[in-house]
C-alpha cells in the first residue's frame, strides 16, 4: 500500500494511489508512506524519485552510519518502533529518506507511531510544510509511545512487587521468576530502542540542512530520550532488586523446609539406636526374658525422642 500526502488548498490531503505522484505538482508532496509495498509499487516510487529503497537487512543495521546518514541529496534514517503483543515487544525496522523536502517511509506492518502523525496532521496542517516536519513528529510521537511503554512497565512492577507479601502463602516462585525476566527483557527492549532514537536526533541536530524551528524542539527530544533512559535504568534496578528479594525469600521457605526435616531425623535417630541394640539376636541379653523388657524398651524409646525433643525446646530450635 502507498499512502500520497500532499498540499492542496491550505490543507493536508492523503490518497492510496502511487500513480498520484505523477499527477501531482512535485512541490506539492509532502511525504509517501509505504506499508509492506508490492514489488510494482517499490519500483514505482524508486523511479520517480530516483532513489534506492532500504532493505529489511539496512534497517536493521546498528552502525552510526546506518541509522543516519546523509548523502548529496538524501537524508536516510533507519530505526526500530516497538509493538506490543501480549506481554512482550517486538521490534518493527522502518526506514525514512528525505529527498527535497519529501518524507518517504517504508515499513511492513502498520504501527501506531504513524497512524498517531497522520492524525497530527489533519488536525493541524500548518504545522507541517515539509518532510522534514513530518520525520520530526514522527520520532516525537514514537518518544511519547516509548514513555507509554515504560510506565506500563513501570506499573507491572509495581503490581509484582506486591506480589511479595503474599509470596509464603503461594506456590509463585517460577510464575514470578519468569515474569520478572520478562519485564527486564521489555525494559531492556524499551531503553535500546530509545537509545536508537536518541543517536538518529543526535545526527539530525549535527546536520545543517533541517529548517531552524526545529532545532529546539530536537533539544526538547533530546532531553525527554534521557529521561526516559534514566527512567528505564531505575526500573531495571527495581527489578533486580525484586528479583534478590524473591530469590531471598525462596532461600528462606527452603531453609524452613530442611530445618523441619533435619530435626524429624534427629527426633528418630535415639528410638532408632534403642531398636537397632535390641534387634540383635544375642543369647545373653537379660530383657529378652524380661516380662516388662518390651514395654521398657519402648519407653525408652519415647523418652530418648522426649529428651531430644526438650532439648531442641530449650535451645529455640523449635
Amino acid at each position: 500500500m502507498v499512502t500520497v500526502f500532499y498540499k492542496a488548498n491550505g490543507s493536508i490531503v492523503n490518497e492510496i494511489d502511487e500513480d498520484l505522484l505523477r499527477q501531482i505538482d512535485y512541490e506539492d508532496l509532502l511525504w509517501i508512506d509505504l506499508v509492506n509495498p508490492t514489488e510494482k509499487q517499490s519500483e514505482t516510487v524508486e523511479d520517480f524519485f530516483g532513489i534506492s529503497l532500504q532493505t529489511r537487512q539496512q534497517a536493521e543495521e546498528i552502525e552510526s552510519s546506518s541509522r543516519y546518514s546523509e548523502t548529496e541529496n538524501l537524508i536516510i534514517a533507519n530505526s526500530s518502533f516497538l509493538l506490543q503483543k501480549d506481554e512482550s515487544f517486538v521490534a518493527e525496522p522502518t526506514s525514512c529518506i528525505l529527498k527535497d523536502g519529501i518524507l518517504i517511509s517504508h515499513r511492513n506492518v502498520e504501527l501506531r507511531s504513524f497512524g498517531d502523525t497522520m492524525r497530527k496532521l489533519s488536525y493541524n496542517p500548518k504545522a507541517y510544510p515539509t518532510g522534514y516536519h513530518i520525520l520530526i513528529a514522527l520520532f516525537e510521537t514514537r518518544i511519547d509511545l516509548d514513555a507509554d511503554m515504560l510506565e506500563y512497565t513501570a506499573k507491572q512492577i509495581s503490581i509484582l512487587g506486591g506480589q511479595v507479601s503474599s509470596f509464603n502463602k503461594e506456590d509463585v516462585y517460577e510464575e514470578v521468576i519468569v515474569r520478572i525476566n520478562t519485564l527486564q527483557e521489555n525494559t531492556m527492549q524499551v531503553r535500546e530502542n530509545i537509545i536508537d532514537k536518541q543517536r538518529i536526533l543526535s545526527g539530525v541536530q549535527k546536520s545543517e540542512r533541517f529548517p531552524n524551528d526545529l532545532y529546539p524542539k530536537l533539544q526538547v527530544m533530546i532531553n525527554d530520550t534521557s529521561s526516559l533512559v534514566n527512567h528505564a535504568d531505575f526500573s531495571f534496578d527495581r527489578l533486580e532488586y525484586l528479583q534478590d528479594t524473591f530469590l531471598g525469600l525462596a532461600n528462606i521457605k527452603l531453609n524452613r523446609i530442611t530445618k523441619t526435616f533435619t530435626i524429624v531425623s534427629v527426633l528418630f535417630m535415639p528410638p532408632t539406636l534403642i531398636a537397632s541394640l535390641y534387634g540383635m539376636n544375642f543369647r545373653l541379653m537379660p530383657e529378652l526374658e524380661w516380662d516388662y523388657g518390651y514395654a521398657f524398651a519402648v519407653g525408652l524409646m519415647l523418652a530418648s525422642s522426649l529428651i531430644t525433643l526438650l532439648f531442641f525446646r530449650l535451645k529455640k530450635l523449635l
